[in-house]
């Protein structure tokens, strides 16, 4: 079983987040392979070692990102793939579209990612890769078992559970509970070093001009909370005071 995983270098969740004009800073900040996908990443390991085959995992981004793949190889995987960026300021469409243009030419069974990425939270770029390969997806995984081509899934659904069944290949994106993603050993690690490593550019995978879609045209911090208002009175009063708030200051309703 040829297993693809989606991969994504993140900021470090304990970081703190500094903006710096209309941007995110990164000086100094640690990056860390995005936390949900490491739950990708230890599935496609279990299902290789049951099932047999390889995983090999991919992430678009700077030089840097190749940490976050290094910790995968040391976790397990088989060999990992950096489509550099080259700089460009990429959106999920974009970042789809580099993907399929890769991964339409290899041979592969399953694909699985993480629910979304914990910097920019949208969880889009797997269902539209998804579209592009018409593969089924499922989204928030809990549970995954593979049989004759055939993949049980249970998912999370808003605090509830799905059963669902699909074929192969398909797509799959993981939520936390789906696994407890292994610690790298040093044994690992030392491994990781001599695992194969690609290193391509856009003009590699035979990706045409890609353009976003969408562009961040500034990013800022939420204002400051402002103190709560304590209401006084009678049951009665405090209702009415608490109907007036919401309609001359909270604007809820006129």
């Amino acid at each position: 079983m040829n297993i693809i995983v989606l991969a994504k270098q993140t900021f470090d969740t304990e970081e703190k987040i500094v903006i710096d004009q209309g941007s995110i800073s990164e000086d100094g900040v640690k990056f860390v392979l995005n936390p949900y996908d490491e739950y990708a990443v230890e599935q496609a390991i279990q299902l290789r070692d049951e099932h047999g085959g390889k995983v090999t995992v991919i992430a678009i981004g700077p030089e840097r990102a190749t940490e976050a793949l290094r910790t995968a190889l040391a976790m397990g995987a088989d060999e990992a793939v950096l489509i550099s960026d080259e700089g460009a300021v990429l959106d999920e469409h974009a970042v789809a579209q580099i993907l399929h243009a890769y991964v339409s030419k290899q041979a592969f069974d399953l694909i699985l990612g993480g629910n979304f990425s914990v910097d920019n939270g949208s969880g889009q770029v797997a269902i539209r890769l998804a579209k592009l390969l018409s593969i089924p997806h499922v989204g928030s995984i809990t549970k995954l078992v593979i049989q004759g081509g055939q993949a049980e899934i249970e998912r999370d659904a808003e605090g509830d559970t799905e059963q669902l069944t699909a074929a192969l290949p398909a797509l799959f994106t993981a939520q936390q509970g789906l696994n407890e993603p292994r610690y790298p050993s040093l044994q690992g690690i030392m491994k990781a070093k001599r695992k194969p490593l690609q290193q391509l550019s856009l003009s590699d995978c035979d990706s045409p001009t890609i353009q976003p879609l969408t562009a961040r045209v500034r990013v800022s911090t939420p204002p400051p909370r402002q103190a709560g208002k304590r209401l006084s009175g009678t049951p009665v009063e405090q209702s009415q005071q608490l109907i007036g708030l919401l309609q001359t200051e909270a604007k809820l309703f006129t």
